[in-house]
């Protein structure tokens, strides 16, 4: 059996995986002496005895630049990729481009995909942002995180800190347009990829896009509306929106139902209905008529705090119970 090494695990032995400052000289060096041959041993020279960034051991850096291709090392030379020459000007340019080669190259990794898993992330009400799970890098992608950090695509978060860290908004739309759906497909087995196109998760889709857009248009276009489900599986609510445009932080917490016909009806997991009786008034439920999504004038059934009105008050709602949990006590 043949064993192959994936490129984060073949990263792992390094201690240092490079900051901004270090490849901003590194690529700037190469850039002005093009008429220079550059070997590895040349490059290490220059960084020889030096400190950046309180790190003075610059192990694994060059060998991160030559796998995302801002490097290219042949017959032991190495050469700067022409098309990075531009954003080499600024250095907060040159993060955002090193990062989308990091990305374009490391979602090929399993388990560099595995790291960006729903169940390592969750949604921070408060900084209105995304957060990972320290668990997602344990101590066997320590180094990937610290490189994360600095270049400040995450950062420590400020009450939880150590435990979990919040992701840049900045570098979110790299993160929705490379990871989320090479994670996505990554997650199911060919058996589970055809249960995933049933025709319940299409139109679900397709109900949350609805409620994207009807409660920006309620909004006035005035807020920014967060699409939780797209990224984390278990929150409790789909969509994280505002009850006023002048809201400064999310307070409406939507679940998105689809139902057809003329009678609305959904079914509640556990969990969602303890998200709602813990959010009370601030958990709303959203029944989408599949068949009048395309009717600009429809106005989808709207019910807040649905734990008390509909378990507790409304009698008008038919509540059935579709599965018990039997499980044996233990005396």
């Amino acid at each position: 059996m043949v064993y192959y090494q994936t490129m984060l695990e073949d990263l792992r032995r390094y201690n240092n995986l490079g900051t901004p400052k270090y490849f901003f000289e590194l690529f700037n060096t190469l850039r002005r002496n093009q008429e220079i041959v550059y070997t590895m041993s040349d490059v290490d020279k220059l960084f020889y005895n030096r400190e950046i960034d309180n790190r003075s051991v610059f192990d694994g850096c060059v060998k991160l630049a030559i796998k995302i291709n801002f490097l290219f090392h042949v017959d032991n030379l190495l050469t700067l990729n022409e098309a990075v020459i531009e954003s080499l000007n600024d250095i907060d340019q040159m993060k955002r481009v090193f990062i989308k080669h990091l990305f374009e190259v490391f979602v090929e990794d399993d388990n560099f995909c595995r790291i960006f898993f729903p169940e390592f992330l969750s949604y921070d009400v408060i900084h209105k942002s995304l957060q990972i799970s320290n668990q997602a890098f344990g101590l066997k992608y320590y180094n990937l995180k610290q490189l994360l950090l600095d270049f400040g695509v995450i950062k420590i978060h400020p009450i939880i800190e150590f435990k979990s860290y919040l992701i840049n908004n900045s570098y979110k739309n790299l993160i929705d347009k490379i990871i989320v759906p090479e994670v996505k497909q990554k997650r199911i087995s060919v058996e589970d990829f055809w249960n995933s196109m049933e025709q319940k998760q299409i139109f679900g889709v397709e109900a949350e896009k609805f409620v994207l857009e009807f409660e920006s248009i309620r909004l006035n276009r005035k807020k920014k509306i967060d699409w939780i489900a797209q990224y984390v599986v278990n929150e409790g609510y789909d969509i994280a929106s505002y009850n006023y445009e002048h809201d400064e932080i999310p307070n409406r917490f939507i679940e998105v139902k689809s139902y057809e016909g003329n009678i609305p009806y959904f079914f509640w997991s556990r969990n969602e209905f303890m998200i709602a009786q813990l959010k009370k008034e601030e958990y709303w439920l959203y029944l989408i008529n599949r068949k009048e999504m395309n009717n600009p004038m429809y106005t989808p059934v709207m019910i807040q705090n649905p734990y008390e009105k509909l378990l507790r008050q409304d009698s008008s709602w038919n509540k059935q119970i579709e599965k018990y949990k039997i499980q044996l006590l233990v005396k």
